[in-house]
């Protein structure tokens, strides 16, 4: 007997990236720091291993509560950015907790909402990340870029526009 055809869309399941994305996002609303407001993923083999997100070090006072604590950098171009110094990246929460509780994220997948920094691209790499799945790019993505091609850790992004800042 074939299913009666009501004019709805039949439900599609989301990819393995995509669920893996919407978890991040969901571990991004524990953030305390509303500059970024970010999270991500570890998986492996279609399983979460660990998950991270930004904020303070255990026991520091949070933006949220405190306000940023913002220093300028100024490149080599000349440009300047401000970046809030507060807290911990969330991937490298996520590599604190996979030490923590003793679990090897080598041969992993990473998902964030954006490209990770050049100091993250650097543990993902040393911690054995093989890829990285971004939903934006970074406004100073280019060395992480470039680092993540130099280490054949293959990188993809969902959409190809750089993440705005508040």
């Amino acid at each position: 007997m074939a299913a009666e055809d009501t004019g709805a869309e039949k439900y599609q399941r989301p990819t393995w990236d995509d669920y893996f994305m919407e978890v991040a996002h969901a571990v991004s609303k524990r953030a305390t720091c509303d500059r970024g407001r970010s999270g991500c993923v570890i998986a492996r083999n279609k399983q979460i291993l660990v998950t991270g997100y930004v904020g303070s070090p255990m026991g520091f006072t949070h933006c949220d509560d405190a306000g940023h604590q913002i220093k300028k950098v100024t490149h080599e171009n000349g440009d300047i950015s401000e970046h809030c110094v507060r807290t911990v990246h969330a991937e490298q929460n996520a590599i604190c907790q996979a030490a923590k509780l003793g679990v090897s994220i080598e041969g992993a997948t990473l998902y964030c909402r954006m490209t990770p920094c050049r100091t993250c691209a650097m543990l993902l790499i040393n911690c054995g990340i093989t890829r990285v799945v971004c939903e934006r790019r970074y406004h100073q993505a280019k060395e992480s870029e470039e680092m993540f091609k130099h280490a054949d850790i293959e990188l993809e992004y969902k959409y190809h526009e750089t993440q705005e800042y508040q």
